[in-house]
């Protein structure tokens, strides 16, 4: 169970956006105290809707030996709309900017201008749950598990699903300017094949999570 969810957790945690905003804040005129918000902002988030999801599908009894049928056919609707949303994000070709029209969206105007309130806003913006993530919550709420393990294995999620941010901060903290520096290059490199290696992971993450479903129903 821990391994397949954390997993899922490494495919949900590669996001170009939460690493070029982290790029962003440590740029910013108090990097530490803008990163630590951004952090918790994508750690309460992640934490609250990973409960969110994971009672709902418990209060569904998709753990119970009854339902384990659905729960198998959850796992393969779960992984046929994840390899479906990584064909389209694949064949989508990115618009390039206009000039003329300056980039919008309440995210783009919370990092415009770094500050720690606006940072957390942004944490908890960008961690909004997508559908990786949710299919890790969901090996962990469909599996028999007690009470101590399905919290320890929602805490790894969560985690796992921050890395890029507290892995940032813990860097920085190390080693300022080095940081800063390779998290540039690397989020320039990201951000010209982002797109591209999101949607394998999502395709590899749905094929994962889809062969998973349909080998249950078969057996």
């Amino acid at each position: 169970m821990l391994a397949q969810a954390a997993g899922l957790a490494v495919l949900a945690a590669i996001s170009p956006t939460a690493l070029l905003v982290a790029a962003v804040y440590l740029g910013s005129a108090r990097p530490r105290q803008t990163l630590l918000c951004y952090l918790i902002g994508a750690v309460l988030m992640s934490a609250v809707m990973g409960a969110v999801v994971l009672v709902l599908l418990r209060s569904g009894g998709f753990s119970l030996p009854r339902h384990r049928t659905p729960r198998y056919e959850l796992r393969l609707i779960l992984g046929i709309l994840l390899v479906l949303a990584g064909l389209v994000l694949a064949r989508r070709k990115p618009k390039p900017p206009d000039p003329d029209k300056p980039q919008g969206g309440l995210v783009a105007r919370l990092i415009a201008s770094p500050a720690p309130y606006t940072a957390f806003l942004a944490g908890v913006l960008i961690f909004a749950p997508g559908i990786t993530f949710i299919a890790a919550i969901q090996v962990v709420a469909t599996a028999k598990a007690t009470l101590e393990q399905t919290v320890a294995a929602l805490a790894v999620i969560v985690v796992i699903n921050v890395a890029l941010v507290w892995l940032a901060l813990i860097g920085y903290l190390v080693a300022p300017g080095p940081t800063t520096r390779r998290l540039v290059a690397f989020n320039a490199w990201l951000r010209r094949n982002g797109r591209l290696i999101l949607a394998a992971a999502m395709a590899v993450a749905g094929l994962i999570v889809a062969i998973n479903g349909l080998t249950g129903l078969i057996s």
